[in-house]
């Protein structure tokens, strides 16, 4: 949120220094046209303005930052709890969110030398926020070993 601030703020202080309302003072930026092709020009205040729009874009949707938060919270040795968070704004990844809580669990299950795991809970739901909703997911899972073989466990399923 503080990001989309800071881009907010900085566009505008770009933009309104890219132009002038009044012929006495110089623009932040020099109106000089940058000949691109023998018929195609663009302005240097236009291409400033490009910029900064295309860095607020940048800075709010982030391409590079994963679509999902997790929080993880151990309840016993045995047993976690996965809190995750889409982000705002994203262009797909929606259904991911049992795919990320397997595969973490998988990996407490390889880190710790457990057998399994088990999903004891799994719900999704949108978390809906002032300023647009967000896709959330919770689940929790409990890490298992293998049972031993026991001849009289075997006889009492006949």
């Amino acid at each position: 949120m503080k990001n989309v601030f800071i881009a907010a703020a900085v566009s505008v202080a770009l933009v309104t220094g890219c132009s002038s309302t009044s012929s006495s003072t110089k623009p932040l930026i020099a109106d000089k046209v940058i000949q691109l092709t023998a018929k195609t020009s663009i302005s240097a205040s236009t291409l400033a303005t490009a910029a900064v729009v295309a860095l607020a874009i940048y800075i709010v949707y982030d391409p590079l930052a994963p679509n999902w938060e997790i929080e993880e919270a151990r309840l016993s040795e045995d047993t976690y709890r996965f809190s995750m968070k889409m982000k705002r704004y994203h262009t797909g990844g929606a259904g991911e969110s049992i795919q990320i809580l397997k595969r973490r669990a998988s990996q407490l299950k390889y880190e710790q030398g457990f057998a399994d795991f088990h999903i004891l809970e799994y719900t999704e739901g949108i978390d809906s926020q002032t300023i647009g909703a967000r896709r959330m997911a919770e689940g929790t899972v409990k890490l298992v070993q293998r049972e031993q073989a026991d001849s009289f466990r075997l006889n009492d399923r006949y």
